[in-house]
C-alpha cells in the first residue's frame, strides 16, 4: 500500500525522462523505493546499466524534482544495482509498448 505522499513523488518523478530512452525513470522502472521520514526522503534506485554515462544527470534531476516539493527537507538519491534492471520484467506496459519490447 502506497501513502499520498508516495503517490506524489512518483508522479513528481515521472516528470524525469531517461534522454537516451525518451521515457521517464518510474514507468522504466528504475525506482526500487521510496522511503519518506518527516520530510527526509531516499529514493532507491538504478539505472539502465551501470556504466550509464547520464546517470549523474538522472540523479541529479530526482534531487532537483524532489526539492521542488514543499514538504520534502532532505531529498537523497541511492543506487542500488541488485536487482539488476531488466525491462522486460521491470517496465510498465505503456513503456515497453512504445519502445517495441512487446
Amino acid at each position: 500500500m502506497t501513502t499520498l505522499q508516495e503517490d506524489v513523488v512518483r508522479e513528481q518523478l515521472k516528470t524525469i525522462v531517461d534522454p537516451e530512452l525518451g521515457i521517464n525513470i518510474v514507468d522504466l522502472g528504475l525506482i526500487y523505493g521510496i522511503d519518506i521520514n518527516n520530510g527526509n526522503i531516499t529514493i532507491k534506485m538504478t539505472l539502465t546499466s551501470p556504466a550509464c554515462p547520464l546517470g549523474g544527470v538522472i540523479q541529479a534531476q530526482v534531487h532537483q524534482a524532489l526539492s521542488k516539493l514543499p514538504w520534502v527537507q532532505n531529498p537523497k538519491v541511492q543506487l542500488v544495482w541488485s536487482p539488476r534492471w531488466d525491462p522486460h520484467t521491470m517496465m510498465t506496459e505503456e513503456a515497453k509498448l512504445e519502445l517495441g519490447i512487446l
